[in-house]
Formats: structure tokens, C-alpha cells, sequence
């Protein structure tokens, strides 16, 4: 039973490890995950390019709607049973401003998995920290 399939950067490490840990939460399945850099992957199949998953993260609800930025990570944290660790992200008066440190993030995805200690080698991505 998907909830959410999302579409990430596999060859961000930050990227990768978030995913395994949603991955490891997601005890009744709802989630499923897309490598956007896997062979054979269009995103044009989804309605999207693959510069618009570059740039924000995305998930295709079981629905058809294709949910963005905070609102993909929201709904991915309630498909998971943690929606109190991304609650800030729905109130409504303070999205613009989640949305808006979102992006930033997402644009220096890189360089914040170097920062924290995020690496990725022969296609694994780790963290030297536990």
C-alpha cells in the first residue's frame, strides 16, 4: 500500500542517507523511493523534468498529485508516522519561509553532505558519523 513514492538524488550522499532512514521508519510500507539518476528513468513519465527533481525534492502521492520542496518531506514524515518532527513545515503563516530555507538547502545539498560528514564512494553513500 504506497502512500508516496519519491523521486531523489542518489548521488547526494545527505540525499541517500535520508531516504535509508525514511526507508527503516516506513514500518507498514507506504513509501517507495526512485533513484532519479537510475538507468532508464524519465521524468517526463511523471509530468516533471529531471532539472525540476534536480532542484526540490518530489513524491507522487497515490492520488496523482505530485507534492514539492517541504510539502513532499511533510508527507513523506506522515506516511512514516512522524509527522510531529515536520509540523512547523504545515502551518501555513510560516511556509513561505520554510519554503524559501528549503530551496537554499536543496541548491547546496552538496555541499552541507560534505559539512556534516556525508560521502559517497563506488556509488554507497555514507556517513563517517553513526
Amino acid at each position: 500500500m504506497t502512500t508516496l513514492t519519491l523521486f531523489y538524488d542518489s548521488r547526494c550522499p545527505l540525499c541517500a542517507a535520508e531516504m535509508r532512514r525514511l526507508a527503516r521508519l516506513d514500518r507498514h510500507g507506504r513509501l517507495a523511493f526512485s533513484d532519479m539518476h537510475a538507468e532508464g528513468f524519465d521524468a517526463a513519465r511523471y509530468g516533471v523534468t529531471l532539472a525540476a527533481l534536480d532542484a526540490e525534492l518530489h513524491g507522487l502521492d497515490d492520488q496523482g498529485r505530485m507534492l514539492v520542496g517541504i510539502d513532499c518531506i511533510a508527507a513523506a514524515y506522515t506516511a512514516v508516522g512522524r509527522a510531529w518532527l515536520v509540523w512547523p513545515l504545515t502551518i501555513g503563516v510560516t511556509k513561505p519561509l520554510w519554503r524559501s530555507l528549503y530551496r537554499w538547502f536543496a541548491r547546496n545539498r552538496y555541499r552541507a553532505s560534505e559539512i556534516m560528514g556525508f560521502t559517497c564512494t563506488d556509488g554507497v553513500c555514507a556517513t563517517r558519523y553513526r
